[in-house]
């Protein structure tokens, strides 16, 4: 079993800056692919950016291309989300997923969740 506590939310002006991270417990996190999930109020959790087993691979949806980058430190056993240039619309509670298999954008297949951590974009 995996536990993960997200960190590094805040409010922020539309084209700051943050960076997220994902502790997670446990010494199997090299098991696991990652991904970076996000939910505004009254919508449903969308995907942001995953990130493989070592690092080597990395996927994002559209909405965040080129802005966000997501990374992962094994011996740290911690997921990072750098946000760049944000924007308003990027407010939501952030969700960092575990997943045993490479399927990014697919929230039903993540097994294991933190708490969120929320992120607000002021315009």
């Amino acid at each position: 079993q995996v536990q993960l506590v997200e960190s590094g939310g805040g409010l922020v002006q539309a084209g700051g800056s943050l960076r997220l991270s994902c502790a997670a417990s446990g010494r199997t996190f090299s098991s696991y692919a990652m991904g970076w999930f996000r939910q505004a109020p009254g919508k449903e959790r969308e995907f942001v950016g995953a990130v493989d087993w070592v690092g080597t691979r990395t996927d994002y949806a559209h909405s965040v291309k080129g802005r966000f980058t997501i990374s992962r430190d094994n011996a740290k056993n911690t997921v990072f989300l750098q946000m760049n240039s944000l924007k308003p619309e990027d407010t939501a509670v952030y969700y960092c997923g575990a997943a045993v298999a490479w399927v990014p954008s697919r929230v039903n297949l993540y097994a294991y969740w933190g708490q969120g951590t929320q992120v607000t974009v002021s315009s």
